[in-house]
């Protein structure tokens, strides 16, 4: 193994909210690395479980694992901008790992033998294990290095995406100085969306292995990503917003017909879910943050795109019109157990 001496220092940075289940094990896998020139930077939440507890005793045992309490709590991406902003001066590449997830052993090991092979890299991925499912797939073996505006143009134009999510990239640390925060907490796609505004900049690695273990989560992250439906979203954005440096004036338009046409697809989808107004004030707000709007006739098109789908499979759309208006009840009924439980307007600001 090489000497510690003559290797980059990695900074693992790990947001925890009430990950007591998780974060043992999650500390664990750092403490397994092959490459052992790290530190370990754990960022706690306000946490009401025993996640400070478990996270204190790991750094009383490894001067390489530090622990932050947050002053008051903030939201998951807040959080794991703080831990960007704790990383040290010397450090030279940054790896997040989530509290519920955790690196196998080669992770730090690969991830920065394939950064320092080519120091224009400043973004490193590879396959991931969610569950039980091999994830991030798409790029053609052995190719490992990709200029950061190939790669960039490539996911632009459809092809699978492979940035994965934080816990399954290594990012150069002086990129994550160089924004004063990483990601943006109001934009459920952030992680997306900042790989492309890095890779104007820098290159991108990949290797072809699994190294990381996520569980499928129910943070509030996740869940406002489902609830809102924000991929489809993320995608129009994307062309929107990065199009213009990366495609030409005509891959533009041709991948925004293509974009805009699943995403008003999925819109459509949504109507027939009785989605609540809160979902579509989010569109609406989204699309104007773009300088575009929601088109009435264009959602039309998508309901009866969707309608004569189901009818040529009647039985699936049926089944699937049976959840959809049964969740839909549900919300129905909580919104109004919810309101019957508040006091009067008039005496709320009393109480």
């Amino acid at each position: 193994m090489i000497e510690k001496s003559t290797t980059p220092l990695v900074s693992v940075v790990t947001p925890a909210y009430n990950e007591a289940e998780y974060i043992e094990e999650c500390i664990t896998s750092v403490l397994r690395q092959s490459y052992q020139n790290w530190e370990h930077i754990i960022v706690n939440n306000c946490s009401t479980d025993r996640t400070l507890e478990i996270a204190r005793a790991y750094a009383a045992k490894d001067s390489r694992i530090r622990v932050h309490t947050n002053e008051k709590f903030v939201g998951a991406i807040e959080n794991l901008n703080t831990g960007f902003q704790l990383i040290s001066t010397e450090s030279k590449y940054c790896k997040p790992v989530l509290a519920d997830d955790l690196i196998f052993p080669e992770c730090l090991s690969m991830m920065v033998n394939r950064a320092e092979e080519d120091p224009s890299v400043g973004i490193v991925g590879a396959y991931g294990l969610n569950g039980k499912v091999v994830q991030w797939m798409g790029l053609t073996y052995p190719t490992s290095f990709y200029a950061g505006r190939e790669i960039a143009r490539m996911n632009l134009l459809g092809m699978p995406y492979i940035f994965g999510t934080p816990t399954t990239l290594l990012f150069r640390s002086d990129l994550i100085r160089s924004r004063s925060e990483f990601y943006e907490p109001q934009n459920p796609q952030t992680d997306y969306h900042v790989c492309l505004e890095l890779l104007q900049h820098c290159d991108f690695g990949f290797i072809f292995q699994i190294l990381t273990f996520s569980r499928k989560r129910e943070d509030s992250r996740a869940t406002s990503s489902t609830f809102y439906s924000t991929i489809p979203f993320a995608n129009l954005a994307a062309v929107v917003k990065y199009g213009p440096t990366f495609l030409t004036q005509d891959e533009i338009l041709e991948r925004f017909k293509v974009c805009s046409r699943m995403y008003y697809l999925h819109l459509g989808t949504n109507v027939l879910r009785l989605r609540e107004k809160a979902f579509w004030n989010y569109h609406r707000q989204k699309l104007a943050e773009l300088g575009l709007r929601l088109d009435r006739l264009h959602l039309i098109w998508a309901v009866c795109s969707t309608v004569m789908g189901g009818l040529i499979q009647p039985r699936q759309a049926v089944g699937k019109a049976r959840t959809w208006w049964s969740l839909a009840l549900q919300r129905l009924r909580a919104r109004i157990f919810r309101s019957s439980s508040e006091p009067p307007r008039s005496l709320r600001g009393r109480l």
